[in-house]
């Protein structure tokens, strides 16, 4: 499941993408959406698929936005199934911020990082067990780097959107049943748009959020305080 300028641009088109994307510092923001080619392919979650990528590009800011998702009930889950979530959206996760914070680390360059989590980095779910551990580890690793990153003035924080139409929602959107169950408990009476996340990145990436750090803020429409 389920961004402007302030001082570093944040593509605003970012939450809609459903791809790693980074954002270099000072370039105009029609040139500022760089997808992390293949992010959503098996092979590009590889253990080392960004540690070219930021080599002296001047990249400040990192969106993880990469997810995927397979449905089925955790007795028949598969294992391939399960590898393929988990390869995208921690495993790539992982490795790109490793790549960037070393990159900035190196270079003694400040930045953030926002990761996308989900509601099911607190919640269970159900039918989508590789999905949920995934997004419960990526609210792990932003705490880590956090933690390890701050000394460096590097943030490290994370957006967990609510129901946002997406591809990942459109089984959930086509359901009737669960879509009226799932609109039912939203405060705000609507699915969620990929623009409603673009001002907490904008936020998150900018002077404003520098004490900000191993963050996982909900974006949901009130979702969690029903």
């Amino acid at each position: 499941m389920g961004p402007a300028t302030s001082g570093r641009p944040v593509c605003p088109m970012v939450a809609r993408i459903m791809t790693a994307t980074v954002i270099p510092p000072t370039a105009p923001i029609p040139s500022t959406c760089a997808p992390l080619a293949g992010a959503t392919r098996p092979s590009a979650a590889r253990a080392m698929a960004a540690k070219d990528l930021f080599a002296g590009a001047g990249y400040s800011i990192l969106v993880n936005n990469a997810g995927t998702i397979r449905r089925a009930d955790s007795v028949d889950f598969a294992e391939e199934d399960w590898d393929a979530v988990m390869d995208v959206n921690l495993k790539g996760l992982f490795f790109t911020c490793q790549a960037f914070g070393r990159e900035l680390m190196g270079t003694g360059t400040p930045g953030a990082v926002i990761n996308i989590a989900s509601l099911l980095s607190f919640q269970g779910g159900i039918r989508v067990p590789a999905y949920t551990a995934s997004k419960h580890g990526v609210a792990g690793v932003t705490k880590i780097l956090a933690n390890e990153w701050a000394p460096h003035g590097i943030t490290v924080n994370a957006i967990a959107p609510g129901y946002i139409a997406t591809n990942n929602t459109a089984a959930l959107r086509e359901d009737p049943e669960r879509s009226k169950a799932i609109l039912d408990r939203i405060p705000a009476g609507r699915w969620g748009d990929a623009s409603d996340i673009g001002g907490t990145a904008a936020f998150l990436a900018s002077p404003a959020a520098t004490y900000v750090n191993g963050a996982v803020i909900n974006v949901d429409g009130g979702w969690l305080a029903r």
